[in-house]
Parts: C-alpha cells; structure tokens; sequence
C-alpha cells in the first residue's frame, strides 16, 4: 500500500543540482497554484557521484533542505544506484569490502564495472548478509530527512560496455533458499528487484511507522511489494507518448500497479502541444511524475507557455480531486489484487473491439479517453464505449489537451477539494460523490480512508465505506449501506452530483452518514438540462486558449524545421519526404513505370528508421530538421539532408540523393552520430542499433517474392507464406536483394554495403513487406557512429 503523499504529482529533473534550485521550483509550484507533493534528486546532488554522500558545495544541509521543502508541503525523493565507487577512503566502498559485499568475477576477484562515478564494485544483493549490509546503510541514509529512494540503473546497468551490463559469467554467491552460488546469468533478471527488497526493508528499519517509497527501474515478479516502477528512458515526440498507455497497462496486468512513464519525455525537447497533451493524460495514471534530461530545455509545467501551463494545471486539479477515488483503488489493489489502471476491455471482455483500444483506461468505473494524435484534441474523438450506460462529466475544465472522462452506469466514485498537496487535506473536507445510475436506476460505490500512511489500517484503523444510490418513484435517495473499520464517520459536508447525459448533472447538499434525496425532474426539465450543458461546454470550449502549434523548441543550429512535404525528382524517380514526422518517405514513385513501391501514409509505414531493435523506437516520429537541400535545376545533385534528435545526445541523420551520374537509383547514406552524452559515460551513448525499415505495397501479393544470393553462395527465394524472416552472418544477402513483381515484370534492387549491415529481416504483411536492414547493436560514440550506405533500382526482368 503506498502512502498516499505518493499518489500526488512529482516533479523530477537530470538533475536540479543545487539546493537553491530545488527550493526555487518547489516554490514557484505553490506561487503559480499548480498542485505538486514531490521534488526529485538525481546523482549530481552526490559527492562525485559516490551512493550515499552528499555534495558540499550545492547540498551542503539536506537536513535543513527537507524541513523547507515539508514546511511549504513537499517530500523528497533521493536517487541511489547499486555502482559504488571502487575507491579506498569512500566509507561505502571500505565497509562493503569489509562484508565481502561484491558480485565477483569467474576468477574470485571483486568486479569492477564503470558507471557515473568511474570504476565501481557491486552489491551481491543474493546474499542475506550483503542484503542487511546495504538495508543499514538505508537506515542511516534516511537520517538526512530523505522521504524516498530512487533505484536507478539497477538492471545492473555498465557504462563502456556492448552489452550495457556486467558479463554473464560473473558469480553470485547466492543463499542457498535463493539457489545459491550462480553466475550472473541466473540472477540477472532479479538483481533490480533483490536492491529493491534491500532499500525498502532499509526503509522499514529507519522508521517502522511509516510506508516505504521506493522507485526501481529494473525489476521482476513480485516487485511490486518493494517499490513502483517507471517505464524508463523514454524521448520526447508523440510515439512514445502513444506508447505510454500500452505500457502502464501492460506493467498493471502484470501485477505492478503502482506504475507510469516520464511524463514530457525524458530524451529531447518536448513542444508545448505534446507537453501539455502527455500532462492531460499522463495526470490519470497511478503513478505521475515528470521527468527530464540534462541538456533538455526545461521540462516544468510552465516552461511551455501560458496556454500550456493553464492545461497543466487543469490536469494536475483533476489528479488531485480524485485522489479519494485513486487511493480507494490501491486499497483494493493491495486487499484483492486488482489492477489500479486497466484496459478498456475489462469493462466488457466479450467485445473484441476494445482489445485494439491503446489510447483510453479504466480507473475503476471512470473511463479516461485521451487523444494520442497531435492534430486531433480529445473533442474530436470518435469512441469506442463498452456497452451499456456511460455517462461523461468534467470539472467546468473541458479541454482538447486533457482526456474525456466517462463514469459507467451503476457506479458512485467518490471526490475531494483540488488541493495543492495531499498534505492539505482534511478528513472534516466536503466530500463529493459523482453517481451514475445504471439501466436498473442503481449505483455503489466504495470509499477508503485511513491516515494515509503508517500500518494502522491492518489493525482496523481505517473506514471504509459502501454507497448505493437508487431512483424510486421519481426520487433518486443516496445512503451508506454498509461501513468497516473502527474509525468514526468525520463530520463532514456531503456534495452528490446526479449524472443524467452529456455532463450535465442535479445537485444535493447533505451530511455524510445520513441519507440524501434528490427529486428527479421531468423529462422535459431533462432535457433542456442537457441541452444548456452541452451549449456550456461549447461555448467554453470556443472560449478557452488552445496550445499552439510551435513544432520546434531547439532546433540544430543552422537547421530549419520543415512543415511541408519535400520534393525530389530527377531522372527515374520522385520522391516525396516529410520531416516533420520522422523524417519519413511516403512515396517512391518509379518514373519510367508509373509504379509507386511504397505502402504509405503521413503518419506511419512508408521508408522509416530507428534508433533500436524495437519496432518504432526513437528516430521513426520525430521531427527532423532540413540542414540541407540541393536541387538539380540549380546545377547540384538533387538531394536533402535531415537530422532529428533522438535524446541522450544522439542525432539520427540521414541524407537521401538522386545522383547525376546514375539517376537511375537513388542513394539513402543514414548514420546515428553522437554529438554529446552525459557525464560518466565515456563518449559513449546508450545502446542503439540503426534499423532501415521500408514497407513496400504488393500489387500482385501472390506473383510478388524476393530473391538474392547469399555470401554463402547460396541461392534464396522467399514467398509471402514464408512468414517472417531473419539473415544473418553467412545468410545474409550478398550486398542486394530484390522485390520482384512477375505480373509487372520489374524488380526493385535493394543495394547495400554488407559492412553495415548485421542482420537483414523480410516481414509479410497484408498486401505489404518489409525488407529491413539492421546494423550492429552497441554504444556509439563520435569516432564510432553506426552507418548504413544503401540504394534503390528498378529493372525490368
């Protein structure tokens, strides 16, 4: 159960790196009315970078910096990482030497890997005494006024290294309940979750009365009894935005229900529309906090203008009236196991149409419906509602930024005040209850309360209350049925809103505990309720200042963002380009033959790239800018060179050209560069692999197949009903293959250089496929970019 502080909003960034800045943002939260619990501490407020030591200069008193921050209603929020520097005098390097604390090497010699503070040892948190070692020095940690613990880079993650983590075959010398000693392989996966136990159980130690927070980025089955999880190290652009509400999901059916991104995108620069729309959303997940990098503009709710940070505000004011309802919903997560954010479907599993759903969730009854489309607000969504009775309401804040919110019939949720912190709150507060009857004329709801933090609520120290509500002759009446718990019911003022269609609603007053009535007016009076709601929420719509649509915050110097579809046509191809969404191709027309090869839209498929292994992963949406365009009429080789930002210092670049020596082909030469990573890493960036990924259209699927010959000498054929195909080493296609259409009698020649490429993947769709080449999969850094040199003809056959 997490303490209820925690289901406020956190304010994180890499990193705000004195305490002066640290208390300059809390308190322009409190001055600007935007509601916020949390202030977060990344590793530059350590000593070096050294676990557990703070930085003289910038954070000389963290003791007197904690009481500012609760005077003025904040927690604070410590990052520690399982690196500790290899570094005899550092107290923690010395004491974990002294326990035999380090994971060793095959050869029974401590391992030493580099992170942020250089060499580093690591905790063998398999073993119990190594496991209260690192809890005690939690205990003392805590000390210092720290409120939470962020475990980062837990995976373990090693900087310099391919794999981003220690070798396989070092050794763990398990507990024999745990499986005893094992390589690194066996643990691997559990290592984050085993730190986890160890810094929660630390925690507990320092002070038994109150709950844990503990952040991890890497964990297991069952880390959800140690500590929330974040979906790590996402960038800023629309994709990843999308793909937040999949991976919430995905993490609560998992069993973690305290989970939710870096809202704003931690890698890049957010604009103030995807900004303000991931904050709308991103406001109604379990766990909601903002997160950035350095060397990222600010990412502060009122970085983005006046119109964005108003939508900001708007969000985080909902957050916090449901706040009630949001800890209710961990309260049976925790009793019953239930998930806190859930897919559409759960509402109505028969429905295969609400599988597909990746932009809408549940939070209990209450359906929250976002736009994840840049160029589509909230209030032009078609949905997709499970069936029966689903009622929308706002809080008089409609907006196409934030999500539409719908309660399902048969369902009471209840509501608070929008405070400014959960610390303001007053168990004497109005408390207000939304009710949606169902095709029945009832509803119920439940309520939990508690201290909101501490175990008093396992022995009974908690109230828990049932609500029903049901219309009987005209009349709705609204009673507890039924309470547990030994707390006494507060003396509070009870506010009921009736929905009764497209957000209009009938209001009662009352006492809690005693039964409400509301006359239920006539059809008529219905109906001209309805109709003045939704003439409201027009005009306030039409009233209200939207985000504008500034595409580019940084921007490369020297670089111009495009807005319009480039062309590139010269001897036997057009081609027509758009930066603004990844840098994309969406058409590849052959001249000669008339014959458009790629299968397109604007926002998606067509000729992509990416920056990893996963499909759409950063480079494939972003907006790129146009560093150069040569055009053939003005005697240059028709040819544009784009560049979009990946995060983590990274540019993923590529320069397409007819040539006019051969315009029968065009050429697409395609790197990843690094122009800065973070401190630590050595020059190294993060591990990337380039990945070419065109979509071509078959027009004759069934005579369509693609040929080659491997290095091997061998000689391949691949049909659609081959499935999915992957070549690598020896079987990889000897520097081309082809698509090959019989009917049309042409074949389009894909030509690479075979030093680029490490894997080669043909995927069949639908009328589509893909022939995918993949670089290598490794850190890049300046003097080792990843490259991949490719061309396009078509022949005929």
């Amino acid at each position: 159960m997490p303490p209820k502080w925690s289901l406020g909003y956190h304010q994180c960034r890499w990193s705000y790196d004195s305490e002066e800045r640290v208390l300059e943002i809390a308190r322009k939260f409190r001055e600007k009315g935007i509601p916020c619990d949390v202030i977060w501490m990344d590793i530059d407020y350590m000593d070096g970078f050294r676990c557990f030591t703070f930085d003289k200069e910038r954070f000389p008193d963290p003791k007197s910096l904690v009481k500012d921050l609760h005077h003025i209603g904040f927690k604070a929020i410590w990052m520690l990482d399982p690196g500790i520097k290899y570094e005899e005098g550092y107290f923690v390097c010395d004491s974990g030497s002294k326990h035999d604390a380090w994971i060793q090497k095959a050869d029974g010699t401590c391992f030493v890997g580099n992170v942020w503070p250089g060499p580093c040892v690591f905790p063998d948190f398999t073993q119990s005494k190594v496991h209260a070692w690192w809890a005690n020095l939690v205990k003392d940690f805590i000390s210092n006024g720290v409120d939470g613990i962020w475990n980062d880079m837990n995976e373990p993650a090693i900087l310099k290294a391919v794999t981003k983590t220690m070798p396989k075959s070092n050794v763990h010398r398990g507990d024999n309940e745990l499986g005893g000693c094992q390589s690194h392989a066996h643990y691997h996966n559990v290592y984050g979750m085993l730190m986890a136990r160890s810094t929660y159980e630390g925690m507990e130690l320092a002070d038994k009365n109150k709950r844990p927070f503990v952040l991890t980025r890497a964990g297991f089955i069952g880390s959800q009894r140690y500590a929330a999880t974040w979906t790590g190290d996402n960038v800023s652009n629309w994709g990843h935005l999308h793909m937040s509400i999949p991976m919430i999901l995905q993490l609560g059916l998992s069993g973690q229900p305290v989970a939710g991104p870096d809202i704003g995108g931690f890698a890049g620069n957010a604009t103030p529309k995807l900004f303000g729309r991931w904050m709308g959303f991103g406001a109604m997940f379990p766990f909601c906090r903002g997160h950035s990098e350095t060397g990222t503009i600010n990412h502060e709710p009122w970085s983005f203008g006046e119109e964005c940070e108003e939508v900001c505000r708007l969000a985080l004011k909902r957050r916090y009236r449901l706040i009630p309802h949001i800890y209710t919903l961990f309260y049976m997560a925790h009793t019953r196991g239930t998930a806190v954010a859930a897919p559409a479907f759960f509402a109505d599993p028969k429905d295969p149409n609400l599988r597909t759903l990746e932009n809408c969730f549940l939070l209990g009854p209450l359906l929250v419906y976002a736009s994840t489309m840049p160029d589509l607000g909230s209030d032009k969504l078609q949905l997709v509602l499970p069936k029966g009775i689903w009622l929308s309401f706002d809080f008089d804040d409609s907006h196409p930024d934030l999500p539409a919110l719908y309660l399902q019939g048969g369902y009471i949720i209840p509501l608070g005040p929008p405070l400014q912190h959960v610390g303001e709150s007053n168990p004497s507060d109005d408390l207000t209850l939304i009710v949606a009857l169902d095709e029945h004329e009832k509803a119920k709801g439940i309520l939990f309360e508690d201290d909101g933090d501490g175990y008093g609520f396992t022995k009974g120290e908690y109230l828990l209350t049932h609500y029903i509500a049901e219309l009987e002759s005209s009349v709705v009446t609204v009673r507890i049925s039924e309470t547990e718990g030994l707390w006494k019911r507060p003396n509070r003022r009870l506010h009921v809103q009736l929905l009764i269609g497209d957000g209009a609603m009938l209001h009662m007053w009352g006492i809690d505990g005693e039964v409400l009535q509301i006359e239920m007016p006539s059809e008529i009076e219905v109906s001209k309720l309805v109709s003045s709601s939704k003439e409201h929420r027009r005009l306030h719509l039409e009233s209200i200042k939207l985000i504008p649509n500034v595409e580019d915050v940084s921007g490369h110097k020297g670089g111009e963002l495009s807005g319009t579809p480039i062309v590139l046509q010269s001897g036997d191809w057009s081609l027509k380009i758009v930066p603004w969404i990844g840098g994309r191709i969406i058409s590849m027309v052959h001249l000669p033959s008339g014959r458009q090869w790629l299968h397109s839209r604007f926002e998606i498929n067509g000729y992509e790239e990416y920056s990893g292994t996963e499909y759409r992963s950063a480079g494939c949406l972003e907006e790129y800018n146009v560093i150069q365009r040569d055009l053939e009429h003005a005697g240059e080789e028709e040819s544009l060179l784009l560049e979009g930002d990946i995060g983590g210092g990274l540019i993923l670049q590529r320069q397409i050209t007819i040539p006019k020596d051969n315009p029968k082909v065009f050429q697409i030469e395609s790197c990843i560069l690094v122009r800065n990573v973070g401190a630590g890493s050595g020059g190294f960036s993060r591990l990337v692999c380039l990945r070419v990924h065109p979509t071509f259209s078959l027009l004759h699927p069934t005579e369509s197949f693609i040929a080659f010959t491997s290095i091997n000498g061998s000689k391949q054929e691949v049909w659609p009903e081959s499935g999915e195909q992957l070549y690598e080493g020896n079987l990889l296609p000897n520097g081309e293959w082809m698509l090959i259409d019989k009917c049309l009698g042409l074949e389009l020649i894909n030509r690479f250089n075979v030093s680029n490429v490490y894997k080669c993947l043909i995927h069949w769709g639908r009328g589509t496929v893909n022939l995918e080449l993949w670089s290598e999969e490794r850190p890049a850094s300046k003097e080792s970019p990843l490259r991949i040199s490719h061309q396009y003809e078509v022949r005929e056959i």
